[in-house]
């Protein structure tokens, strides 16, 4: 049998048609970067505090990832089956997970070890989530029921079993910590109030929910099923408001932007969908594989999408700075025939040659230099190609920096992308004779810096720890080689005299009663 490709669609605009501002917006993210998990990815959450790392639930572990890091700065691997729904608390101190084999597990955020375990579910915990509260966890089985757990004494407070089928969605609130929503494959949503102890609310979705969402107001409800997106409005009794039907395959999630709470939606069918305020489709994104799990930072400043080829795609948005390089890279300069025009003109015997002087051009951080831009000086020395194949033009603007007293206003004030760049060219020049004594002095400055905020990024802190084990390592040697130095100075020293005899003993034998007359 043959197998079915399925062709790549593009949406574009009709003929005529507007781009609007939102089609422009989310166009402006870069290529995705690909990172392969050890199974589908099934969960993605941020943690809702910069420097917003977000955790990702792959088979038997869950990683934290950077925002621009693609090597998991923590790992939670004390899973015996595949893990499901990893969320943060408010406060990104604390993460929650269910598993394959029913139990809830709870950890610290800087730790490995589970600092709490629920157990009283008989089957799979599909998905869990913090109340508002940040001390009692929510967690929805395939063994029909909701349970609420109090985090300090890990104890059962109460047991909901009013869906009829599995619950593979959740949704707390944010503004009451009584109340949370849930989904279920018995096609229904309910919204439930731990004062009542019962359902408050129910709606109709048609299909097995996959995915519920609660609008920041808490006035709409989004829930996923099927190829329905719909849209409840709680404040009218769990109206129905709106239904899409704009994927062509059974839609697995869903999420909000941050800027003009966009709706964007993932499915099966391998498309993300971005809807404006109206609920038209206002751009796509094309995946490789079916989708599981989405989620957008805080500051919509990463895209990041899981699926069921076990493949993490993550998308960053453009900034300002990376459009202006990319525009002087696309420049087209002069031909060759430009610069070598007249270069070739012999004057004859009677004419009256006259010299150009030939004009100058500054450096980028020449000009930055000269406007006091002390910042994007040390920004644009720090650049890949500069950094990498003419380290001693990075030295001399740290140099000029430090002779004019700014050194420490460029090094402040930096986020974890600038500051790691600074960490690893130190890393690799420190101990370059030309180099060692100004990058001293910037090692010290960075530790004064940041000193007190290194433990919310491990990645800058790990460098550390590499550039004080380093910086040991050069002590020792240094020491070591002193100790050589001054064995071989008094080698030196025992042997200057054996010199002196041996000249002496040379002298001829007449001169002998001269030197005792002198």
């Amino acid at each position: 049998m043959a197998s079915f490709k399925p062709t790549k669609v593009q949406f574009l605009p009709k003929l005529g048609e507007k781009v609007t501002e939102d089609t422009l917006y989310w166009k402006n993210y870069k290529s995705p970067v690909q990172i392969k998990e050890f199974g589908a990815v099934t969960k993605i959450d941020f943690s809702p505090l910069a420097p917003h790392n977000y955790a990702v639930t792959a088979s038997t572990r869950i990683h934290v990832y950077g925002l621009h890091s693609q090597e998991p700065i923590r790992s939670f691997t004390r899973f015996r089956d595949t893990a499901y729904g990893g969320s943060f608390r408010g406060d990104g101190k604390l993460l929650v997970a269910g598993s394959e084999e029913g139990l809830i597990r709870l950890f610290d955020i800087c730790g490995r070890v589970a600092l709490r375990q629920f157990t009283g579910h008989s089957k799979a915990v599909h998905v869990t989530s913090f109340l508002s509260d940040g001390f009692r966890v929510v967690s929805g089985s395939d063994d029909l029921t909701c349970r609420v757990w109090d985090v300090p004494s890990a104890v059962e407070l109460s047991s909901i079993t009013e869906h009829t089928d599995y619950i593979r969605a959740l949704a707390p609130s944010k503004l009451n910590p009584d109340l949370f929503v849930t989904g279920s494959y018995d096609h229904t949503v309910k919204v439930f109030d731990m004062r009542s102890g019962s359902s408050v609310m129910t709606m109709q979705h048609g299909h097995p929910v996959e995915c519920v969402l609660l609008y920041p107001s808490e006035a709409l409800l989004v829930s996923t099923g099927g190829r329905y997106v719909k849209i409840w409005d709680l404040l009218k009794g769990g109206q129905e408001l709106v239904s899409l039907k704009n994927h062509h395959k059974t839609v697995t999630c869903a999420c909000l932007s941050s800027v003009g709470n966009k709706l964007l939606t993932g499915s099966l069918d391998r498309h993300v969908k971005v809807y404006n305020s109206s609920y038209k489709v206002v751009h796509n994104f094309d995946c490789d594989a079916s989708i599981l799990s989405m989620a957008v930072a805080p500051d919509d400043e990463v895209v990041a999408v899981g699926m069921t080829n076990g493949v993490l795609s993550v998308r960053h948005r453009k900034h300002k700075k990376d459009k202006e390089t990319l525009t002087s890279r696309r420049r087209r300069g002069p031909s060759y025939r430009v610069f070598v025009k007249g270069k070739n003109f012999v004057p004859r015997q009677d004419d009256f040659l006259v010299s150009k002087p030939v004009k100058q051009y500054l450096r980028k951080y020449d000009k930055q230099l000269k406007s006091f831009e002390v910042s994007k000086a040390l920004d644009t020395a720090l650049q890949m190609w500069t950094r990498t194949s003419k380290p001693e033009v990075t030295v001399a603007v740290i140099i000029e920096l430090n002779r004019r007293g700014t050194l420490k206003n460029a090094l402040a004030g930096r986020n974890e992308e600038s500051l790691t760049k600074i960490l690893n060219f130190l890393l690799k020049h420190i101990f370059d004779p030309r180099f060692s004594r100004p990058l001293l002095t910037v090692g010290d400055i960075v530790l004064d810096l940041y000193r007190q905020v290194l433990h919310q990024s491990p990645v800058v802190e790990r460098q550390l720890q590499r550039l004080m084990e380093v910086l040991g390592r050069e002590a020792e040697l240094q020491q070591e080689l002193l100790q050589v130095l001054g064995i071989l100075d008094t080698l030196f020293a025992s042997l200057t005299p054996r010199k002196e005899v041996a000249a002496l003993a040379a002298l001829p034998v007449d001169q002998g009663p001269q030197l005792q007359a002198a």
